[in-house]
């Protein structure tokens, strides 16, 4: 017996494709408002903001949820259905924005709003190229994915360092990094898509937070460059 590919006219085949790129921008836009209002609403709690700064160790919590929830996903989707999967998504969004309220407190309200728009525009110019180039990204995203381990360590090691010559240094690379990876994820959404025409949910869910994960952290070296510290 066929396979979908070869059975299915090519034309339902990128109609397929779509539907589920529609839903991978959905939940991610979804998960992105969530965080959002998250950390805005916290961010105007002083019992939460106090918590937080008489409880270092919370933001570690934080940290740690995010990573059980990001390995759960990525590694158990297949066994989990998919409305605990979107569940686990959203929950990872609130989470998220309860770690970013900091922001609010270092940077002012406009650059934060004018670093999210500048964000929303460079997301969006490379996830069209991803979705619509005919260039094989993947050797790309093998590289993207040993420097994106460089930036983790040698953003670590600079917790210690306090190298602000190492941080602007590390600020450029992880732009460089996540405007890559916003590429060549979306890439690899579009390729789970035509695989996997019959894991529709799974694959947006995947595919949500990975770019999810590209937008954040883009934001954030962004506004390393482009947000306006409160004084």
């Amino acid at each position: 017996m066929n396979n979908f590919q070869t059975a299915t006219p090519p034309r339902y085949v990128a109609a397929g494709v779509s539907a589920v790129m529609k839903q991978v921008y959905l939940k991610m836009t979804l998960g992105l408002l969530i965080t959002a209002f998250i950390s805005l609403f916290c961010a105007s709690s002083y019992s939460y903001l106090s918590f937080m700064a008489n409880n270092s160790w919370f933001m570690w919590v934080l940290m740690g949820a995010e990573l059980l929830i990001v390995f759960s996903i990525g590694g158990a989707l297949n066994k989990m259905g998919t409305a605990v999967g979107f569940g686990l998504f959203l929950l990872f969004s609130v989470i998220n924005g309860l770690a970013l309220t900091p922001i609010f407190l270092l940077y002012t309200t406009g650059s934060i709003v004018k670093t999210f728009f500048i964000t929303a525009g460079t997301f969006g110019a490379m996830s069209v190229y991803g979705y619509f180039t005919n260039k094989d990204l993947s050797k790309m995203g093998s590289i993207l994915f040993m420097a994106l381990i460089g930036l983790i360590i040698a953003s670590l090691v600079n917790i210690f360092l306090k190298s602000s010559t190492m941080d602007w240094i590390i600020s450029i690379a992880g732009v460089i990094i996540f405007v890559g990876l916003t590429a060549w994820d979306t890439q690899q959404i579009r390729r789970l898509a035509e695989m996997m025409p019959g894991q529709a949910g799974r694959v947006s869910t995947l595919g949500a937070l990975n770019l999810y994960l590209d937008f954040i952290n883009l934001f954030l070296y962004l506004l390393r460059f482009f947000g306006s510290s409160r004084d």
